[in-house]
């Protein structure tokens, strides 16, 4: 995460934050050193090149042009292999996370990830490049233990959310059952990531609609990705099978009028991530056109959020000043901070400190 200069805003909170996508580049290459585990990124034609310098890892999954989702993901597979199926990597790049939030003056942040993508004991494994014993329960047992030992010695407050993923139904099961273990130790809610599903049409939704049922029986918090780079329809989905109390991203709710009259009545919480919406094709490169703004000038909730740093190479900040740049005032973005405090799946406790900190840096809103 980079510091951005001028920051004016002295409290944040953010909502939307991938913890694998938000990992130190620099920790990246140093495990590469330390553990012997070489850099690989393979293209199109299946050509392998290592990576062994920082200039050239940061080239190679730091995206600052419009893309596609696909392509963005992709950068995933050049760096998960050297943190996926290590305890010790996990549990850093967690800790990490927090000394990383709290330098960007973030008090505040639910991190979400999918603890099958760092584990190793699946027959394929997804990312590690060898099986072993470290289970999707170990990696949420040792992100706790780093996100506890983190809050604590750096003064904030850090939860997390489990991520179902949209290809892969059959984990759905054991990620709400997660979601239910460590309800005490701060996962707060499941969620539903990847590439946008099909509404109506995808048969793996199946699973997940199960999941979130469940979760919705056991009161456990949801929030959907939906209406990213796919279609409105995705929201409406989300908000009425799979009970999402907020939407991730949702852009495209604005191509149905009636769909977007009845989130802003109903004052569904949209977590909003302005620059990673412009690199995924999500939102339009004229940030004038972005719908953003309308959800600021019609009082829409919503908060505002980074997605994946490690390749964005962006601060909670640096959001924030391109909302500005959209012709957000300062007030807007204040109100989108406390926006995030009373949508958050924050304890009680926790949200009503959260508030009252906020009153006292930004007074009553």
């Amino acid at each position: 995460m980079t510091t951005t200069p001028g920051d004016k805003f002295s409290y944040k909170i953010e909502l939307h934050i991938h913890l694998d996508g938000a990992i130190r580049s620099e920790t990246i290459l140093d495990i590469s050193k330390t553990k012997g585990r070489p850099i690989i990124s393979v293209d199109d034609d299946g050509q392998e090149t290592v990576i062994t310098d920082q200039e050239s890892l940061d080239k190679e999954i730091v995206i600052t042009t419009p893309c596609s989702l696909k392509l963005f993901l992709h950068a995933f597979n050049v760096f998960m292999p050297i943190i996926a199926g290590d305890r010790d990597a996990v549990f850093r790049i967690a800790y990490e996370f927090c000394e990383d939030c709290a330098k960007s003056g973030i008090r505040y942040v639910e991190a979400r990830y999918n603890p099958h993508l760092l584990a190793n004991t699946l027959d394929k494994p997804a990312y590690a490049r060898e099986r072993g014993d470290f289970s999707p329960r170990d990696v949420v047992i040792t992100v706790c233990d780093a996100l506890d030992k983190g809050s604590r010695d750096f003064n904030i407050t850090v939860n997390s959310i489990l991520c179902c993923m949209t290809h892969q139904p059959d984990w759905s099961a054991e990620i709400v059952s997660l979601c239910k273990e460590f309800k005490d130790r701060g996962v707060v809610a499941i969620d539903s990531a990847g590439q946008d599903f099909e509404p109506g049409k995808d048969p793996l939704l199946c699973g997940h609609k199960k999941a979130f049922k469940e979760a919705y029986d056991n009161g456990i918090h949801r929030t959907v990705h939906a209406g990213e780079n796919g279609p409105s329809e995705g929201v409406r989905e989300a908000l009425d099978h799979m009970y999402a109390e907020r939407i991730g991203h949702g852009y495209h709710v604005t191509d149905d009028p009636e769909l977007y009259s009845r989130c802003k009545e109903d004052g569904v919480h949209f977590e909003i991530c302005p620059l990673s919406s412009i690199i995924t094709g999500a939102c339009p490169e004229d940030i004038m056109k972005h719908p953003l703004i309308r959800f600021a000038d019609e009082g829409v909730n919503f908060s505002l959020n980074t997605d994946d740093p490690i390749i964005l190479n962006n601060a909670l900040a640096d959001d924030y000043v391109l909302a500005n740049k959209m012709g957000l005032s300062d007030e807007q973005i204040i109100n989108s901070i406390f926006n995030a405090a009373r949508a958050s799946f924050a304890t009680e406790e926790q949200k009503k400190k959260m508030l009252q900190d906020l009153v006292n840096v930004y007074g009553e809103h």
